[in-house]
């Protein structure tokens, strides 16, 4: 485990009082917010991406899951970019290995930064071929925990970038009416991508049935590319559905 310790050195060695004060604040760890008990070394995301490239080739799978297990917000996050690092790099048997130890530690993915760096490069591609794809994420979809909600919807990202819309609106039809803050955002912004990577018309499509009942945020972020007639139209629909 030397090299377990010497990442563990080498994040340290970065990390400043100062930013770990300002992290705890963004990330929401007081009493009865979402991140609630999160810790933070303070450290910044470029340092820990060059830290994980410095160390994925020596860290064993198990030294990984040590710090995907830490109470440390930045060591699961660094965890997870060497992650996604052995998947992007690695051969079908490692990249099971990965995708297996993900499945099993969505629990420690515990924030939205944590699922928004991996869930997408890791679980996107892993279940592109399997035939119980909607099954899973369906399963996490409708899960009681925030950020396996949050995975469901990241992961559809990757096939939003294959140009396929039909996996992220199924799950965006599970978590539409969600009432969380950070799910309302991340389907408005899968939306979004949609009208990016798919089509506008796609997008759209969904809008003309579904905007006058979308939570304000979601909206927002849904639309934020289009025309400014018609994002107007679709904030018009969903005030007067909330006048009616």
């Amino acid at each position: 485990m030397a090299a377990l310790e010497a990442i563990r050195n080498d994040l340290r060695a970065v990390a400043t009082p100062g930013r770990a004060k300002a992290n705890a604040w963004f990330f929401k760890t007081g009493e009865g917010q979402y991140g609630h008990g999160d810790k933070f070394l303070g450290i910044t995301v470029p340092e820990q991406r060059k830290i994980a490239r410095n160390y994925y080739k020596e860290l064993s799978l198990d030294a990984i899951e040590q710090l995907l297990l830490s109470p440390w917000h930045e060591e699961r996050l660094t965890a997870l970019f060497m992650l996604v690092l052995l998947y992007q790099k690695g051969d079908s048997k490692v990249r099971q290995s990965v995708a297996s130890l993900y499945l099993q530690h969505t629990k420690d993915i515990n924030n939205w930064d944590l699922v928004d760096s991996s869930a997408a490069y890791i679980l996107g591609p892993h279940l592109e071929k399997n035939p119980y794809k909607m099954k899973i994420l369906r399963k996490f979809a409708v899960s009681h925990d925030l950020w396996e909600r949050r995975i469901a919807v990241l992961t559809t990202f990757y096939y939003i970038r294959q140009g396929r819309a039909d996996e992220a609106l199924e799950i965006i039809e599970l978590l539409k009416n969600d009432k969380h803050d950070l799910i309302q955002k991340a389907v408005g912004w899968m939306l979004r991508e949609i009208g990016k990577n798919v089509g506008e018309e796609t997008l759209t499509s969904f809008l003309d049935t579904n905007a006058h009942v979308l939570p304000r945020t979601c909206l927002r972020y849904a639309i934020e590319r289009l025309d400014p007639s018609v994002r107007q139209k679709y904030m018009t629909q969903k005030l007067r559905n909330n006048a009616n």
